[in-house]
């Protein structure tokens, strides 16, 4: 138990890496370490089954938390310095699932219908992913909370993003680019870390003025916590009746997911190759951490078969 405990804990980190990242979806990274659908049950059964819904979900939000805080600075650094081997890591996470989601999806013949899911998941998220990014992410829309419209505006962005970013293959970041609050949310996250810093020091003005900033997240959560509740529901009714079609839509979601990760990927080894001139370095490094990434999920979803 306590093995699944780490496992699961692991997991939340790497949804919590997701979470972060323009073009990653934390949904998505869920189904790849094999976590979605119950997550979806264990949140849209909640409150019959409390104790042992805190106890599953319990360490998988420890470890998202503890990877939003470290992708907010670090993880971003390392896609920014090492594109290339970030990037093929992250290929590599989502070509691992795809034996899983091809398992979902063989118990049917495919029709007509779930052709035409496989081409909609695909475009939805092509489309979707490439929204909002005119906007730089690095626009702070709100630094301190100053009126009611205020708090509806990051409550609104919390329902929508994270509601949104609960359907596989939907970046959460992207969703919070269209609405213009991408920058504000991880401004405040980032003074999280800087008001604990400034705390520890004892230069306790500085910790007051960032704090400041982070009672932005205080509506943002209550907005997300109804937006998670409400979704779960849809998502666990789907799942129960049309999970078929629903993982036909996925397998179109995880391939437009690999080619945005693609781009990323190449956009990274055409500046290292700018900086290096060597193509074969660059591809080879890309390689190597694709391999690792499938790897990787690979030994994930073998540790979720031996824990059950």
């Amino acid at each position: 138990m306590k093995t699944k405990t780490y496992i699961n804990t692991m997991k939340g980190f790497l949804i919590g890496i997701a979470l972060v990242i323009p073009g990653l979806s934390g949904s998505m990274f869920a189904v790849v370490v094999g976590l979605y659908e119950k997550m979806v049950e264990a949140i849209s059964t909640f409150r019959a089954k409390p104790g042992k819904n805190i106890k599953f979900l319990l360490p998988i939000m420890v470890g998202a938390v503890v990877g939003v805080l470290a992708s907010t600075k670090l993880v971003l650094w390392l896609c920014e310095q090492f594109p290339v081997m970030s990037y093929g890591f992250f290929i590599g996470l989502v070509i691992g699932v795809l034996p899983f989601v091809y398992k979902k999806i063989r118990q049917q013949h495919l029709n007509l219908l779930d052709f035409a899911l496989i081409i909609f998941g695909f475009a939805f998220i092509m489309l979707v992913s490439h929204q909002g990014t005119d906007s730089g992410s690095d626009f702070i829309a709100l630094t301190h909370l100053n009126s009611l419209s205020d708090w509806g505006t990051i409550a609104f962005a919390g329902f929508f993003a994270v509601s949104m970013m609960m359907v596989p293959g939907i970046s959460g970041a992207v969703m919070l680019m269209m609405v213009n609050q991408y920058g504000t949310i991880y401004n405040s996250v980032a003074k999280l870390l800087d008001t604990f810093m400034f705390l520890l020091v004892g230069k306790f003005d500085q910790a007051r003025s960032a704090f400041s900033s982070v009672l932005i997240l205080l509506p943002f959560i209550i907005g997300a916590a109804v937006g998670v509740m409400l979704m779960a529901k849809a998502l666990h009714y789907l799942l129960k009746r049309y999970s078929h079609q629903v993982y036909c839509a996925v397998l179109g979601i995880i391939v437009a997911g690999i080619w945005i990760l693609a781009e990323l990927a190449i956009k990274g080894a055409a500046n290292s190759v700018q900086s290096s001139g060597s193509w074969i370095g660059v591809i080879l490094a890309l390689v190597i951490f694709i391999v690792i990434g499938t790897l990787a999920t690979v030994f994930l979803d073998k540790q979720e078969v031996a824990d059950e």
